[in-house]
């Protein structure tokens, strides 16, 4: 029955959403193929059939792989094919990863592979969305053992209205871009960029996604409920109860002096000894489950840590449950580089710093949404010094780029446009060292860094986590988790903003979701702290962003020209311009809007650029001053270039004070001279004046007044050819 073609359908935002079943992909352990609009993505789940060995975790992955032919492009790279996935993949990836893991069963260490490939897009119908709803289908149906479904979907906030699934244009005037997800009762995850949205409106938004998610939850479990096969039980990989109640009773009074202590290097030192003490005794009473032993121990650190909290509202480092570690801000720790800034909560430390660059050095991108390039670029790095390990840098994995993504996110809404601020900028947060919650350490580094190197921000933006422990119905929250708290809590709730609002929100869940009263006490919770952290740690370290560039950054000057003038600027085969970058020692971008920024590290120099170019493509003022070069001689005059590609004639008679015979005389081919703009003739022709220019600018006084009577060129009679008399 299951490999028979089924066809579901519902509507989701007044669209239709169509599952397809039996018809693609039979081999695998479930499979659909989702059609929403136009959008549709292939979602498969598959699981080995045994358990990995050697591992403490849930090894899953899962993922988002863009195909550019479903948006009619060919990939840019040389093979002409798909590679690496993107960031945005990758981002789409852990957005679906987040809210499916916790409900897998906890001691689960089978292989479970979730791909979902976007064969489609409509602009109208997020892929993401689109993707997450199909993967818990094709895990619904499966016989993988997961206690979904769960939905998704996209809210937004057009014209004061929350918007289910905006389209594209909707996005576009939307103040906020929230994904949530839901299971039959409670919130999966949250996902949010916002502009500076208050507390109550993203709560209301989340409801109102989780109301319209309940629908399609029940939709799938029609579709499981007809087709699903019967779920398969896999084997615990957890210890035995007697053997952990075994390693508890012999070590939990140490463990308890081991974590009770705000230094993480004395925490580990103090477990050490521990852990050699419990192999020592048990090792010869549980010979085949030796691996099991750690396991009971990080399961003895969870049960007290979460005791502590729920039962004395004990934190490990002696905190109160609302109170932040202590915090520091530093500005301009690095001499040559154009901002930096030091955010420090605890033993979490992040460094980062600011580079501005040219307009033409944004970011391209090659995907399957519209967005093709991005002038603010933030990267985090996370190396293994920061948690006191050593192992070999292999690039950003998923974790840096989702941290990066999310600091990015959180401060896309105060980063000046392109016209307030002709930039690109580049932020790298390099971590330091890492106790938890280092990528809202980064979002505070990130604030600092900028108004240090005078990027005109519209307001400062702090970033905070609230971690949470529950037993049934009981449930309490904490503010900025350290590691330990992060490791055996249930929740990682990261809310980043401004005084006025939110900017984005990043929740990751171990428990199966969060009632309504959890996420508005969160909610809370983060709002107090980050205005504490601005208002007593980084205002007080920079109150407002810098009036003035770094002298090492380079300078911008920008202007909007008719598009059509473009190719005068240019000129034939790029002479113009760059005869002009040339001149000028500059880089000049220009955009097929017209927008030209010019960028050096002399002010004067970008002036120069800026004033040639205007000079190009506007008629020059009459009267208006010059400094030009003689380009070529005539009987009558000189014709004198103001500026690349821009030349007017000086008459003989203009030429200087006094009267001039000869137009050799005064000037020779590559003179540079100063003229004045004279009104243009009757065939719109630039007239410039020497003489007028030498009496405004050094004062001389002309000799005789000028005849402006047109003569006849004058003609130059050469000796012609010289003869040879031999022949």
């Amino acid at each position: 029955m299951f490999n028979e073609f089924r066809k579901f359908e519902t509507t989701l935002a007044g669209r239709p959403l169509v599952v397809e079943t039996g018809k693609m992909a039979q081999l695998a352990g479930g499979s659909c193929l989702i059609r929403y609009g136009e959008t549709e993505v292939l979602c498969t789940a598959t699981m080995a059939d045994k358990p990995r060995e050697g591992v403490d975790f849930f090894p899953m992955s899962v993922d988002f792989e863009e195909k550019l032919y479903s948006v009619g492009k060919i990939p840019g790279s040389f093979q002409r094919r798909e590679g690496k996935a993107s960031e945005k993949a990758t981002l789409c990836s852990r957005v679906i990863d987040r809210p499916v893991r916790p409900l897998f069963p906890k001691d689960m260490r089978n292989d479970v592979g979730v791909v979902a490939t976007v064969m489609s897009v409509d602009p109208d119908c997020l892929p993401e969305i689109t993707a997450m709803i199909g993967v818990s289908v094709a895990l619904s149906i499966s016989a993988i053992p997961w206690a979904g479904p769960i939905s998704g979907v996209s809210v937004g906030l057009v014209d004061g209205k929350f918007v289910i699934n905006p389209t594209a244009a909707e996005r576009e005037r939307s103040e906020m871009a929230a994904t949530v997800a839901s299971t039959a009762d409670l919130v999966a995850m949250i996902e949010a960029g916002a502009n500076e949205v208050p507390n109550d409106v993203m709560y209301d938004a989340i409801m109102f996604a989780h109301a319209e998610n309940q629908k399609i939850v029940e939709f799938i479990k029609g579709i499981q409920a007809e087709i699903g096969k019967e779920k398969i039980e896999v084997p615990s990989m957890d210890p035995s109860p007697e053997m952990f109640e075994a390693v508890k009773e012999f070590a939990i009074e140490d463990v308890k002096v081991a974590l009770d202590t705000d230094d993480k290097r004395i925490r580990d030192e103090r477990l050490l000894p521990i852990y050699d003490a419990v192999h020592a005794k048990f090792d010869e009473v549980y010979p085949d489950d030796i691996a099991k032993i750690d396991d009971c121990m990080y399961k003895l650190q969870k049960y007290i840590v979460r005791r502590w909290l729920l039962d004395e509202g004990k934190r490990v480092d002696g905190r109160g449950i609302n109170d932040m570690r202590p915090l520091d801000a530093q500005i301009d720790l690095l001499s040559r580089v154009h901002g930096s800034g030091m955010f420090t909560r605890g033993q979490t430390q992040v460094l980062t710093v600011t580079t501005l660059g040219t307009v033409g050095e944004a970011q391209a991108l090659d995907g399957i949404d519209e967005e093709e390039s991005k002038r603010y670029i933030h990267h985090y790095n996370f190396p293994s010094y920061s948690v006191g390990e050593t192992k070999p840098s292999r690039g950003p994995g998923r974790r840096e780029i989702g941290h990066g993504a999310l600091a990015e996110r959180a401060l896309v809404p105060v980063i000046p446009s392109v016209e307030e601020f002709p930039y690109t900028i580049r932020l790298v947060s390099e971590v330091l060292s890492s106790n938890g919650s280092t990528s809202q350490a980064s979002i505070c580094g990130s604030t600092l860094s900028l108004m240090a190197a005078g990027v005109p921000i519209k307001a400062p933006v702090a970033g905070i986590s609230c971690g949470l422990v529950t037993e049934g119905d009981r449930f309490m929250t904490m503010v900025d988790i350290q590691g330990l708290e992060d490791f055996f809590g249930d929740m990682d709730f990261k809310v980043a903003g401004t005084k006025a609002g939110i900017t984005a929100i990043q929740m990751d869940l171990k428990v199966h979701g969060l009632t309504p009263a959890i996420i508005k006490e969160a909610l809370e919770k983060t709002y107090d702290a980050r205005c504490k952290i601005l208002d007593e740690v980084m205002l007080p370290c920079i109150s407002e962003p810098r009036a003035e560039l770094s002298k090492y950054a380079p300078k911008m000057l920008s202007t909007k020209i008719d598009p059509e003038k473009i190719g005068d600027v240019i000129g034939k085969q790029g002479k113009v311009i760059q005869k002009i970058c040339a001149e000028c020692n500059c880089k000049i971008d220009i955009e097929d809007d017209g927008s030209v920024f010019i960028s050096s590290t002399d002010i004067d120099d970008a002036n120069r650029a800026l004033n040639m170019i205007e000079t190009i493509v506007n008629d020059p003022e009459e009267g208006s001053i010059y400094k030009g070069v003689v380009t070529r001689l005539m009987s009558f005059g000189a014709f004198v270039e103001i500026a690349p590609g821009r030349e007017g004639m000086v008459h003989i008679s203009h030429l200087d004070v006094k009267r001039t015979e000869k137009v050799e005389d005064v000037v020779n081919v590559g003179d540079e001279i100063i003229v004045m703009v004279l009104p243009t003739d009757d065939q719109g022709r630039l007239n410039l004046s020497r003489r007028n220019a030498l009496i405004a600018v050094e004062g001389l006084t002309p000799e005789n007044e000028i005849d402006d009577t047109p003569r006849k060129p004058r003609r130059d009679f050469g000796k012609g050819p010289r003869r040879d008399k031999r022949n």
